[in-house]
């Protein structure tokens, strides 16, 4: 299966009727979106190969992952000549069996892939393999926010207001699981030195720095003058232009704001927020850099 066959066979996938209550399933106790993440895919994850020099993003949903996927693919580009124009999403969990064997067992080095998956989720041969991994995370509240406009706007996802979407993700009854669950896994791995964790508010800030700390982790080598050109050409409102989800021919960027939380929560649920924040987070290292004091209250 190529790629032009891999986007044709999701986009009919998509096309199909499919009952609210039936678009999301359980695997392993996670919820996932059945037309994107069939079964039959994380059984053929079991079989991919890793390779150390593989790229790996991850994030929960709505947490800037599309955008540091055109980051990556600028420093890719930038660095070592090699653009990565695959009309594929680069989502791990994406893949069917023919997609693992060909094109990605064949995708010359280094291959750009994600993953919305719990750490322990993710294949064991990347683990293996000491694989890269850039982890992104935002603020519980933007995220939340976002979320709900993307599953209200993705036909793969049931159809849900607000005050039922606010508890489903409170609870982790939610494509990918909870916000919480992933925060909790990734906070015990902070010290792996394959893992580079950075959130979407310190992006938002400065992202020269990001661009320069994420090109290091990565082993590549940029000039100043490549980070600017980088950093200038990466801005929200730049990819927000230049960016098409090639599976759904829908723009996946949204408001890119941080802040916008104030805009769809009530006080109480604001407060609920807060103290399930306080309850998990609060005093661990990741908490910290998600500098929730300054962003969520």
């Amino acid at each position: 299966m190529n790629t032009s066959d891999f986007v044709t066979n999701v986009q009919s996938r998509m096309q199909m009727e499919i009952r609210d209550e039936d678009k999301l399933y359980r695997y392993n106790g996670v919820l996932y979106p059945r037309i994107l993440c069939p079964e039959g895919n994380f059984k053929a994850l079991q079989n991919i190969e890793a390779r150390e020099n593989d790229i790996m993003i991850v994030a929960y949903p709505k947490c800037g992952f599309n955008w540091m996927v055109g980051v990556l693919r600028k420093i890719i580009a930038e660095a070592t000549g090699m653009k990565i124009e695959s009309k594929m999403p680069p989502l791990i969990e994406f893949f069917g069996p023919d997609v693992v064997k060909v094109p990605i067992g064949c995708t010359p080095s280094p291959r750009l892939l994600g993953t919305h998956l719990l750490p322990d989720n993710i294949p064991k041969s990347f683990h293996a393999k000491k694989t890269k991994m850039l982890v992104i995370f935002r603020n519980p509240k933007d995220t939340l926010v976002s979320f709900y406009h993307f599953y209200n706007k993705m036909p793969v996802h049931p159809s849900v207001q607000w005050d039922a979407f606010y508890s489903n993700f409170l609870s982790g009854d939610v494509a990918f699981g909870s916000y919480f669950d992933h925060a909790l896994a990734w906070e015990k791995r902070m010290d792996d030195p394959n893992v580079m964790i950075v959130t979407y508010e310190e992006l938002k800030q400065d992202l020269s720095e990001g661009v320069r700390q994420i090109s290091t982790f990565f082993g590549f080598s940029l000039t100043e003058a490549q980070v600017q050109q980088i950093a200038e050409g990466s801005t929200f409102s730049a990819m927000k232009e230049n960016y098409t989800n090639m599976v759904t021919g829908n723009i996946v960027f949204r408001k890119g704001e941080v802040g916008d939380w104030k805009n769809h929560f009530t006080p109480e649920q604001s407060r609920e927020m807060d103290d399930a924040f306080n309850k998990h987070l609060a005093g661990t290292r990741l908490g910290d850099k998600l500098n929730y004091q300054l962003y969520c209250q």
